[in-house]
């Protein structure tokens, strides 16, 4: 009870003056993973005009899209393990130079002449740029519950996951305009470019709260005290027990949890909505509503937009739920279940015609789906803390199985209907499957304790 007291009281104290060195690192999470979103979306804002100067099918590219979520999916549990081994700050530094570097590989595809390899190349590109990027949700969600306390943890994990909006905001009327005015191959040139420069200012901002050269004794008193676990997971595994390793029988454990498993089934619902945004979104655009390249990359900014005002205002209202002393599980649900909701708004859109009908229904159901991404924040809440890194892997496994799907899914639909009326149908649903796992599956959200090995 006295250590509890004590917890408390310092929680409660009033911080100090300069005790902003987690604001700093989350404006670099944020940086990294709209650069992240930017090289997702590379190929999409690419794809029109190169599958039609490589005489691509909708099929063909639906299977391309899909390499980046088999290895993003294939990564994820060795990727959440290499975290808790060796720290968010080594291995999210070389997630970064190795995907840069192969998006700009994608930039000279062209140069191969046959159809067969180039179709080949596209596709093992892409898989290891999915691949690459494995660690990165898993590094972010590592990195905040080091650097934040439960109260600013919706915040901090609704900020950098709104950095998917934000990305497209920055980056699609730029690459529409590169592709518009340069090439396609531009794109992937400039983007990976980027981001092999990034990659060596990660070094020089990040590091773990212990081993940070600018944090004050009052701001890491205070992260302490509030639940933060700053040790960012590194040399964990070197000191942990059986717990940390990455074998079946702890991932079995963290399967066993029904709160955990619908979870990890929302997640992977809610991600539905983002990969149809990332990959069939732009060519919605182009070939259903018969807009340009580069007026579809300056129409996707206001649904992004908006997602990104949802994702930012979703954190905030749940972590002052939780400051009004609400339950935890009140403050992390009300927000996902209510933007979900919204997000089945895309529906709508098979039965309006004009453009910006279109474009308010999209923006709307982008605004829900920002509004109720919170699942990283819930996770930051929930995952054992011995496994952060593995829990994480495995929560970004079931989420970007999407990733997977939709790009096929999609393009079969597409193919076999001639319209996307039913692709927009097909992820609406997603939404409500979402909504029926927060209210009947996953209960009270806590976080999981693992049983000592015997």
């Amino acid at each position: 009870m006295d250590n509890l007291q004590t917890n408390l009281a310092a929680v409660s104290q009033p911080r100090a003056k300069h005790n902003k060195t987690r604001y700093y690192i989350l404006a670099m999470i944020f940086l990294v993973t709209s650069l992240n979103y930017g090289d997702r979306a590379t190929l999409s804002m690419a794809a029109a005009p190169m599958s039609q100067e490589l005489g691509l099918s909708t099929v063909t590219m639906g299977y391309i899209f899909s390499a980046f979520g088999w290895a993003y999916v294939i990564g994820q549990i060795p990727g959440g393990w290499l975290l808790d081994k060796f720290g968010a700050r080594r291995v999210y530094f070389w997630s970064i130079l190795l995907w840069s570097f192969f998006t700009i590989l994608l930039g000279f595809v062209d140069i191969l002449g046959s159809i067969p390899l180039i179709i080949a190349s596209l596709f093992i590109l892409r898989f290891l740029v999915g691949l690459s990027e494995s660690p990165a949700f898993p590094g972010n969600s590592q990195i905040v519950a080091a650097w934040f306390p439960t109260k600013e943890r919706g915040t901090a994990a609704a900020i950098f996951n709104s950095a998917q909006y934000f990305a497209t905001v920055i980056f699609a009327p730029f690459m529409g305009w590169l592709v518009a005015h340069i090439h396609w191959q531009s794109v992937f040139w400039i983007m990976g470019g980027l981001g092999i420069v990034i990659a060596f200012i990660w070094l020089k901002v990040i590091y773990s709260p212990e081993k940070h050269p600018t944090i004050n004794s009052d701001e890491f008193k205070y992260l302490q005290a509030g639940g933060a676990i700053t040790s960012m997971g590194e040399n964990q595994l070197k000191v942990a027990d059986e717990n940390n390793k990455m074998n079946f029988k702890n991932i079995k454990k963290l399967l066993s949890s029904r709160m955990l498993l619908g979870i990890f089934i929302a997640q992977y619902c809610i991600t539905c909505l983002t990969y149809f945004f990332i990959t069939w979104f732009p060519v919605y655009l182009v070939k259903e509503r018969q807009m340009s390249i580069l007026e579809a990359g300056f129409a996707a900014v206001l649904p992004a937009l908006c997602g990104f005002i949802g994702g930012v205002l979703g954190g905030v209202i749940s972590d002052k739920l939780i400051k009004m002393n609400k339950s935890l599980t009140f403050s992390r649900k009300f927000p996902i279940i209510f933007g979900m909701l919204l997000s089945t708004s895309i529906i709508v859109c098979n039965y309006v015609d004009s453009q910006t009908a279109i474009l308010f229904f999209m923006s709307l159901a982008f605004f829900g789906k920002g509004f109720g991404a919170l699942g990283w924040a819930v996770m930051s809440d929930v995952a054992p803390k011995e496994m952060v890194g593995l829990s994480g892997g495995l929560f970004n496994t079931f989420g970007n199985t999407a990733g997977i799907v939709i790009p096929i899914a999609i393009g079969y639909i597409i193919n076999s209907t001639g319209s996307f009326n039913g692709a927009l149908v097909f992820v609406g649903i997603h939404a409500v499957i979402a909504i029926i796992c927060y209210l009947f599956m996953v209960g009270k959200i806590q976080r999981f304790e693992l049983k000592p090995t015997s």
